[in-house]
């Protein structure tokens, strides 16, 4: 398969209006302008958002111009494309910590010699109120409102906020400002990348291309996603990552091999008869090589052997941290603070499922508040352990 051939086809759910133009366009030998943006709506970037991460570093590698724009100012509104309700709006402090983790984050995948760094407020900041009614005029309200997500919500009587309107119109004009030949995003982006070419066919009569990948899925199936927690972080640490790939269902092997490791597709296709007679095998190579690109081939193996001690043969590690803590000793306080949970409400769900353990006993009740005098071993799951001293 040559470079192009597998450029849009591994990892390309769609592409707008059709593959056979765009790869056209592609063997003309001409330098593309090719963007992904990404809100910095929180901390972290998971596996799943590494997948369009991936696809602009391949665009990067064929010497194309490439963008890896940071929509500090789009995050002031958020998008709704694949929620329920309105986001929740951020400061602009807020927005600026989260944009701190994410070019550091995105390194693990993109090699920023190769790609340029923008923010949209460089822009979208300066337009007057006449340019914003000058570009509303391009769009129809109809169409914002017939999106399924939000049809559900006008039908359940749920507010839709008339500045959610405007987000996919900023997304555009994010597109017609950088004279975007190629727009990159998931597929639930695939509406507010058609804002994009709309604006640069009507402004500029230029013919330009959406290329979306597919969602990946997440630990138990689901999308993948923070607040169902099944998702797998780029910062997660070498032992968490490998864990994290080896509970994925059997079935998920070879699309997370092809959406979320530089692994050949000749390789992939090699891969695929040992799932089928070894799925184990193929799972735990699958992990060694995402906790390596991630973390380097060392703290890989090294992740390999914790995972392999701990939960094969269920040993207590002996060189787990140790924690000492001090203040309240209810057990959602403590999880959340030896970072064992991110949030009060992670704490709870870990608990109900039974996922907690103290000293070697579940414990069941979020209230239970725990004796620390002296030594004690806090688990969290089949690979979490942590020894707690109290001063």
């Amino acid at each position: 398969m040559d470079k192009i051939e597998e450029l849009l086809t591994r990892g390309v759910a769609n592409i707008i209006p059709s593959k056979e133009e765009l790869k056209e366009k592609l063997k003309s030998g001409e330098k593309l302008n090719i963007y992904l943006g990404i809100d910095p709506t929180s901390t972290r970037i998971h596996l799943g958002h590494a997948v369009p991460l991936r696809k602009l570093q391949q665009f990067a590698n064929l010497g194309h111009n490439v963008t890896f724009l940071i929509g500090d100012f789009t995050a002031l509104i958020g998008d709704t494309s694949d929620k329920e309700s309105e986001r929740p709006i951020l400061t602009s402090e807020e927005i600026n910590e989260n944009f701190q983790t994410y070019k550091k984050q995105a390194e693990k995948i993109i090699d920023f010699a190769k790609v340029k760094v923008k923010k949209n407020s460089e822009w979208l900041k300066k337009l007057t109120f006449e340019d914003i009614v000058k570009l509303t005029q391009h769009f129809s309200l109809g169409d914002f409102i017939s999106r399924e997500l939000i049809k559900k919500r006008l039908t359940e009587g749920k507010k839709i906020g008339l500045h959610e309107v405007l987000y996919p119109i900023m997304q555009g004009y994010d597109s017609y400002v950088m004279d975007t030949d190629i727009q990159i995003g998931g597929t639930d982006q695939t509406f507010n990348m058609q804002a994009g070419r709309t604006l640069q066919k009507n402004l500029r009569d230029k013919q330009s291309f959406v290329l979306t990948t597919p969602l990946l899925e997440g630990t138990d199936g689901r999308k993948m996603s923070k607040s169902l927690g099944n998702a797998i972080w780029l910062e997660d640490s070498p032992e968490d990552i490998f864990a994290g790939i080896m509970a994925i269902n059997d079935n998920l092997i070879i699309q997370y091999f092809t959406l979320a490791t530089n692994v050949s597709i000749e390789k992939i296709q090699q891969i695929e008869k040992v799932v089928k007679e070894n799925p184990m095998t193929a799972k735990k190579n699958l992990a060694l090589e995402i906790t390596k690109e991630m973390h380097g081939e060392k703290n890989a193996a090294k992740a390999q052997e914790y995972f392999e001690k701990t939960v094969q043969d269920k040993e207590v590690p002996t060189d787990m941290p140790v924690y000492r803590y001090i203040g309240n000793n209810n057990i959602i306080e403590i999880l959340v603070q030896t970072k064992l949970a991110d949030s009060k409400s992670e704490a709870k769900r870990l608990i109900e499922q039974g996922g907690v353990t103290f000293d070697n006993k579940v414990i069941r009740d979020a209230n239970t508040t725990l004796d620390l005098t002296g030594e004690h071993l806090l688990k969290v799951g089949k690979r979490k352990f942590l020894k707690i001293k109290t001063k």
